[in-house]
């Protein structure tokens, strides 16, 4: 379980007390798999969205988690990379298509992007169009080296194109309390990243596992599993501390 299964069940787990655009930055679109989408019936989407110019209107679709739309990745988004390469600003489109899409982004309180795994032009187009950056992590032995990695990518792109892209959080995924290997991973992550890592865990659980082949999040797939539950409770966590960086920064 990793960005996209927490992409995916963070996202619907928002979409239970507010309105969420999931957008699918990933050419293997598993976030469009996991909501139900079928391969043919993905286009248009963050393919057009970025070399096309298509609005963000005519590519955003509902799901069937209520509140919950989705930007699906379409077939063509594999060649993306190669097609923004030569594009004018092709590095800032996602955050540009966003801002064009106002209207149809009314209500949206949420907005929340499945990157690719490498940093292509893909992952640097929602990187510089996010406001934060919420990194799952596996509990596993490479971990702070991976999460090392990615505080690297983070300073980059604060210092080359966005300066205000923060660190939302660390979340500690397929967590298991009877390995000793969870524990110590967690232990050493919380030692180095101390109130950056959140203190919800995710646990191991087949549930999590099984919904994206019914397309469905976990939270509809069956709400009362363990997996379920974290995300609920993650979502929660998210929610309390947005509202409290929010009065830090009205009071200062």
């Amino acid at each position: 379980m990793g960005k996209t299964t927490t992409a995916v069940n963070l996202a619907a787990a928002l979409a239970i007390r507010h309105k969420v655009l999931l957008v699918d930055m990933d050419p293997q679109g598993n976030a469009s798999t996991g909501l139900g989408l079928a391969r043919p019936d993905r286009a248009p989407g963050t393919h057009a969205l970025l070399t096309e110019g298509r609005p963000l209107a005519e590519v955003m679709r509902r799901t069937e988690v209520p509140n919950l739309s989705l930007v699906p990745a379409d077939p063509d988004l594999a060649g993306a990379e190669l097609e923004l390469v030569d594009m004018a600003a092709r590095e800032g489109r996602l955050r540009d298509a966003l801002a064009a899409g106002a209207a149809a982004l009314a209500g949206v309180e949420w907005v929340v992007l499945d990157c690719p795994p490498s940093l292509g032009l893909l992952t640097l187009n929602a990187l510089v169009a996010a406001e934060s950056m919420l990194v799952p992590l596996q509990t596993e032995f490479y971990a702070l080296e991976g999460m090392s990695q990615i505080m690297q990518t983070l300073e980059r792109i604060r210092r080359g194109f966005n300066p205000a892209l923060r660190l939302e959080g660390i979340v500690l995924t397929m967590f298991d309390r009877r390995n000793n290997l969870s524990e110590a991973v967690s232990n050493d992550v919380r030692g180095v990243f101390g109130a950056q890592v959140y203190d919800t865990v995710i646990p191991r659980n087949v549930r999590v596992s099984e919904a994206p082949s019914h397309g469905l999040p976990v939270t509809l797939y069956d709400p009362r599993s363990p997996g379920a539950e974290a995300y609920v409770k993650l979502a929660a966590e998210l929610l309390r501390r947005h509202r409290a960086r929010l009065r830090q920064e009205a009071a200062a």
